[in-house]
């Protein structure tokens, strides 16, 4: 399976390709957009959410609820696009009024795309950078994930996402699954523990006056997996490897680790493993979960747990240091409509990327072009457990 987005933050729509999913798929529109909508919320978003829909329109490989095998398009328009059609239209346009155009960047900003972006493709005006390798992508990604979640559901996979951290401020309790499922989406920060909830929003707001913005660290649950998805035979083929890929492939992701990740590093062996247990009703399993549900690249039948960190979006209204390419004389650096924190909603695009990847994997696995034969292999595979 693999995909392909298209389009420009303030341009006219965005585009997703998807190829691969399984013919005879049962596809729920409205759920999509049900998670589309959990994209654009979380504390400290910041205006464009107020205009965005971000509905989707399935354009072909679906009939009458059911994929058909073939190439899967999504649109998902941009309601902002009537404010920018001058700007950001297609067809060309005079001289004069390229040097008349509004909203020209020359100043790049720290953190962003935009300078090494506009050299690698010589673009002047670095609005031609910023209006792809803004986050506005990610909504397509999204819809992306949304389907492979269905795909997944359908499988008797589930895929949950939280926030553990904002600004410094940790959700450090220790939760079953069960719980983490009940409280999710019970606060707008979407932490757990709803007593450190106002502190986040506190510490949002505090950025937001300052000019300034924050980051954080969100985790995803990928529950009921069957085992021996990914491979230890090669390196492209590990299941954490493509996961951790996806992860930092996320606009402003900057790491991400697995189970108890970099704080492996201060245990000995005999703390980090996760014991080996066998009983007839359950089969193989682990009397610990501290690696994260991977062992080899490999699913364990584990929950899998992915912890991605956010760096503070680089967009600021209190702008830094930076050079305009035209003059080369020092200014500071433009300032771009933006949120002061996306921590929440970010959480909700990492569930999605790993959707995905996981989605990938299994499909890969099991090779099944309709969908009826995929949910028949991954049963067998889940007796196996039991079984060898």
């Amino acid at each position: 399976m693999r995909f392909l987005t298209s389009g420009e933050s303030h341009g006219p729509q965005l585009t997703v390709i998807i190829e691969g999913l399984p013919a005879n798929m049962t596809i729920d529109i409205d759920q999509i957009n049900e998670e589309m909508f959990k994209r654009q919320g979380g504390y400290g978003r910041g205006r464009r959410m107020q205009i965005e829909k971000d509905t989707v329109e399935i354009v072909s490989g679906v009939r009458h609820g059911y994929t058909l095998g073939s190439p899967v398009t999504i649109v998902i328009k941009n309601d902002d696009f009537t404010h920018w059609r001058n700007i950001m239209g297609a067809a060309p346009i005079s001289e004069e009024e390229k040097e008349n155009m509004k909203r020209v960047i020359t100043k790049p900003r720290p953190g962003h795309a935009d300078l090494v972006g506009g050299m690698k493709y010589n673009h002047r005006d670095l609005r031609n950078v910023l209006e792809r390798s803004s986050a506005r992508e990610t909504a397509a990604r999204v819809a992306v994930g949304a389907l492979c979640k269905q795909l997944l559901k359908q499988l008797g996979i589930d895929v949950y996402s939280r926030v553990i951290e904002i600004g410094g401020i940790k959700d450090e309790g220790i939760y079953n699954i069960d719980t983490i499922i009940e409280n999710i989406d019970k606060n707008d920060v979407r932490v757990i523990d709803d007593s450190i909830a106002q502190a986040i929003r506190d510490k949002i707001d505090s950025a937001k006056k300052e000019g300034d913005s924050i980051g954080g660290v969100v985790q995803v649950i990928v529950n009921h997996m069957p085992v021996g998805i990914g491979s230890y035979v090669h390196y492209d083929r590990k299941l954490d490897g493509r996961i951790a890929q996806s992860v930092v492939g996320i606009n402003a992701f900057k790491g991400v680790s697995f189970g108890e990740g970099f704080k492996a590093a201060e245990k000995l062996g005999s703390e980090i493993q996760d014991p080996i247990l066998y009983s007839e009703e359950q089969g193989y399993y682990r009397a610990s979960n501290h690696l994260g549900g991977l062992e080899g690249g490999m699913s364990n039948g584990m929950p899998i747990i992915v912890n991605g960190v956010m760096k503070p979006i680089p967009t600021l209204y209190k702008p830094l240091a930076s050079v305009d390419i035209d003059s080369k004389e020092p200014f500071k650096a433009t300032i771009e409509r933006s949120d002061s924190c996306a921590v929440p909603a970010a959480s909700i695009v990492c569930e999605h990327a790993v959707s995905y990847e996981i989605a990938r994997s299994v499909l890969e696995e099991f090779g099944s072009q309709d969908f009826s034969r995929l949910a028949q292999q991954v049963a067998e595979r889940r007796a196996l457990n039991q079984t060898f």
